[in-house]
């Protein structure tokens, strides 16, 4: 069998940087983002060398980290380049986001020669002192592991661990390189040896869990599962969905876990948001008397708008890493989430299955057509949605009102869902759009995704205003996205939630009202479509619309609704008047 440095003609001895880069495709990563700066240009003209491998530039270094979080979500890996001091600081946002959401993005930053570093030079992009690993330190508690490239001769194992952390535990790890290493020649001959990434121990608390586990399942009447983030994040989702074809139990899932399940099963709920859920989320997780929450992020999630309660104490936790059992409050610490789902699944035994299947209740849904003339309002537009998605569509949505819009709706089968509810970072959406975009894409001329699969991105007036030069990336890559602008002339959420809590709106919410349509030309595209819709019977015309539907070009609608409106969800918290 060839090897991987025949088959890519690698000599044997390359640049340190080119092994960086090389290990990274061997992992799917082929596209890398950040911004050039003094003491990163190097590495970013390796990029150039390697085979098949793109550089994505920025507009600026948070967008950058957004599109690196965006991409690392379909492809379970990826790379932001960055240079030392105000470019890494620029970041931090975005790869805090990505730490807090189980997002693996590999930081790379280019840092001054060793040299200066030593004869503690005075340089710029410093704090005027020469500690040159102060914004090392500041990056180390938001990543999983972080390392400074110090010498040559151990230079090869940092990036090898640097790399192996970042996949195998999906989180952000920080790796500085000094300028004088990049092109410092190092043997290529591991790269016939793949990366060791999964190392699934087979621990006895594992044992002790699954067994207790597999007790809980067979003795309860009304079980759930539950899928949440880490579900997704840690690649689970086969072993997941095997457990709720064996089992039938009812499903659903909260929102960093949505799309993990088939959300056309009928034994699918919908979206558990806690005190906001709808009410035929909510009477199917009161009335558990036993739930497995697999992947969770949190055992009490709480926002500005809503916070999880659970009637039922009966109630197991399968984390990342660890375990927590509600009754007798039990831990189980150290634990791998797959390793503890493929032994779940390899030892549930169908027979001793107590439960009895029940229908689960129907979300309401809308029957009939609203009189053309009548205003859109939020209600009414995610159920419209909800008839227009297909199948294979990746969707990204902004915070606010989009993301709890989103959860209302059940998505098509193979529908894949992009948001940030824990983080919450405002303009999220627009850069992770672009890594989205291109992730896709690769996968799609890999052969691992169908052809015409869409990307899907509904972000608000406001948050566009935070991150809208990533559109001139996405027109410069030639991607065609569908964009929704969710127009409520500023941030609704916070005006719904301050006037329940002050009684009143206060104006800072609001915006200079931008003419969003007129980026798409003003940042260069030749080919796009552009409307704006305003009443039921325009956004059900355009959706209708068949050629309107294929991704053929960038198309952008701006979606005009009332700033005092939101989903439902949210509304029903709000009082009338006040």
């Amino acid at each position: 069998m060839s090897t991987y440095r025949a088959q890519n003609n690698v000599p044997p001895f390359i640049p340190l940087s080119q092994y960086l880069l090389h290990r990274l495709k061997q992992l799917g990563v082929t596209t890398i983002f950040g911004l050039p700066g003094e003491h990163n240009a190097p590495l970013i003209n390796q990029i150039y060398q390697i085979p098949s491998m793109t550089w994505c530039g920025n507009t600026n270094e948070l967008n950058a980290s957004y599109a690196a979080d965006g991409y690392a979500r379909i492809k379970r890996l990826s790379c932001l380049i960055t240079t030392f001091g105000v470019g890494e600081m620029s970041v931090l946002n975005g790869v805090a986001g990505a730490f807090a959401e189980h997002v693996p993005i590999l930081h790379i930053v280019g840092m001054p020669p060793s040299s200066a570093q030593l004869k503690q030079l005075l340089l710029n992009h410093t704090l005027g002192k020469t500690d040159y690993d102060v914004f090392h330190r500041l990056a180390s508690d938001i990543c999983c592991y972080s390392a400074v490239i110090k010498d040559a001769e151990t230079a090869m194992a940092i990036i090898e661990k640097c790399i192996g952390m970042c996949y195998s535990k999906q989180r952000p790890v920080y790796c500085g390189i000094p300028v004088n290493f990049i092109n410092a020649m190092t043997s290529s001959h591991l790269l016939d040896i793949p990366l060791e990434v999964d190392n699934f121990v087979d621990d006895p608390s594992v044992d002790n869990l699954v067994e207790l586990t597999l007790e809980k399942l067979y003795a309860a009447k009304h079980p759930l599962i539950m899928a949440d983030g880490c579900a997704i994040r840690h690649d689970c989702l086969s072993e997941l969905r095997q457990l709720a074809t064996v089992t039938g139990f009812p499903l659903c899932a909260t929102p960093m876990g949505k799309t993990a399940f088939d959300e056309q099963d009928r034994r699918y709920a919908g979206v558990y948001t806690g005190t906001i859920s709808s009410p035929q989320v909510r009477e199917v997780v009161d009335f558990s008397d036993f739930i497995l929450v697999v992947g969770a992020m949190a055992i009490d999630f709480a926002t500005s708008s809503f916070h999880f309660y659970y009637k039922t104490k009966n109630i197991i936790f399968l984390f990342d890493t660890f375990a927590k059992v509600t009754i007798g409050s039990k831990m189980y610490p150290d634990l791998r989430l797959k390793y503890v789902m493929q032994t779940l699944v390899c030892r549930l035994d169908r027979s001793r299955i107590n439960y009895i299947h029940e229908a689960i209740p129907e979300s309401i849904q809308f029957r009939v057509l609203p009189d053309p003339n009548t205003p859109l309002r939020q209600e009414w537009l995610w159920a419209r949605m909800a008839q227009w998605f297909q199948e294979g569509d990746v969707i990204i949505t902004e915070t606010g009102t989009s993301g709890l819009g989103i959860n209302q709706i059940k998505l098509p089968s193979n529908a894949k869902i992009i948001s940030q509810p824990l983080w919450g970072s405002v303009g999220f959406s627009v850069g992770a759009c672009l890594g989205v975009l291109i992730a896709v894409r690769e996968e799609i001329m890999n052969g691992c995704r169908q052809p015409g699969s869409r990307t899907i991105l509904f972000v608000g007036d406001g948050a566009l205003q935070l991150t809208a030069q990533e559109l001139s990336t996405i027109i410069r890559f030639h991607l065609t996205p569908f964009i929704f602008v969710v127009n409520n002339k500023g941030n609704s959420v916070d005006r719904l939630l301050n006037r329940k809590k002050l009684g009143t709106s206060p104006n800072y919410y609001d915006l200079q009202q931008w003419d969003n349509l007129a980026l798409i030309p003003t940042f260069g595209a030749t080919e796009y479509d552009t409307t704006r819709v305003s009443k039921v019977g325009q956004l059900d015309q355009l959706l209708n619309d068949l050629n309107f539907a294929q991704n053929s070009i960038l198309k952008m609608v701006e979606i005009l609704l009332p700033s005092m409106d939101g989903p439902q969800v949210l509304m029903d918290i709000i009082p009338e008047s006040i």
